[in-house]
């Protein structure tokens, strides 16, 4: 007698249309994403609410919303195995984040550390939204009754602040909400800038030179790797003494599979420039099949629509039964 297929995990991994994706979005995340959707049930989602704690024109929010769409799909997510859908599309999201907003405490909010960086950054515009983001985030991650969820450092706390929070609630009401564990999968690429690599390459940053995007073309990937700062030893290998070199090398090592063994001796004897060529070579073969779909799906926006309308379709069936089953629990009258 056949057993039934054990079911897949939940996994959720929301991202921001802040701007085209960079080559360290794409190899430290994305491609983790790709694998992630063979082994679970994903739900891909751009978390456009979150978007708008920053002032942005309503052209430019529209214009990176649709390139992102097209982004996901583009690097291999299919919307067809996936649901990959845009937050504001599914009203269950802002109205599980209000509910729990009611069962976060001032001050286990005003702790969030990224409020005080983002305050601090945008001294002009503090607003609610900056300081309820993660419970924004919680709804997120609740409605979906995610196992898992992939985050950066910077996101750990709010992780923790979801799972006080769906605590909080079951303790209440009886066990609802699914206490969601953090995404451990294969580390991606830590990709540093190319300008200076201690710190993580940024597309806000204000130096050209120090990122590259995921759409930028192959002429200019080969500049901006072939003006990245090594040293004056000239040789390859990978060293904490050698951030710049190493940063190149996890580069090489993500778009090729190669160690960094393997490619300290193919380079062994050999200059900076063979070397930043090879890696340069190497990106833009990364990218070009990304390119290349993400070229031909742009020129198709009714598909863009089409998969968009049937991603927050799929999505809202979820949502909204889990929003609905809150507000029996919480003594909503309903009909």
């Amino acid at each position: 007698m056949e057993t039934p297929e054990e079911k897949k995990k939940v996994v959720l991994s929301l991202i921001q249309p802040t701007g085209t994706p960079t080559l360290g979005n794409y190899l430290g995340a994305f491609k983790n994403w790709i694998a992630m959707s063979r082994d679970y049930d994903c739900l891909f989602g751009e978390a456009d609410l979150h978007a708008i704690t920053v002032r942005t024109a309503p052209a430019d929010l529209r214009k990176r919303s649709l390139d992102l769409f097209a982004i996901l799909i583009a690097m291999g997510l299919d919307p067809e195995k996936n649901i990959i859908f845009c937050q504001s599309h599914v009203p269950a999201h802002a109205q599980l984040g209000w509910i729990l907003d009611c069962y976060t405490q001032f001050g286990e909010a005003s702790r969030m550390t990224q409020f005080k960086d983002k305050s601090a950054k945008h001294a002009d515009n503090v607003n609610l939204g900056l300081f309820t983001y993660p419970t924004l985030m919680a709804a997120d991650i609740l409605l979906y009754n995610a196992d898992f969820v992939p985050i950066g450092d910077d996101q750990k706390q709010h992780l923790e602040l979801t799972r006080d929070i769906a605590n909080r609630f079951n303790g209440i009401y009886g066990d609802f909400f699914k206490v969601p564990e953090p995404f451990i999968g294969k580390a991606g690429a830590r990709v540093m800038s190319l300008q200076e690599p201690s710190k993580k390459m940024s597309k806000s940053d204000t130096n050209q030179k120090s990122f590259i995007l995921v759409t930028e073309s192959p002429d200019s990937i080969v500049k901006k790797i072939k003006s990245a700062v090594t040293d004056s030893e000239a040789s390859v290998y990978y060293s904490k003494e050698k951030p710049g070199v190493s940063n190149l090398m996890e580069i090489y090592s993500a778009c090729t599979g190669k160690s960094f063994d393997a490619i300290a001796d193919e380079f062994t004897g050999k200059g900076y420039g063979d070397f930043k060529t090879a890696v340069a070579e190497a990106v833009v073969e990364e990218l070009r099949p990304l390119q290349s779909e993400y070229a031909r799906l742009i020129s198709d926006k009714a598909y863009l629509t089409e998969c968009a309308a049937k991603g927050a379709e799929k999505a809202s069936r979820i949502a909204d039964r889990t929003v609905k089953k809150c507000m029996k629990k919480i003594g909503f009258w309903q009909y």
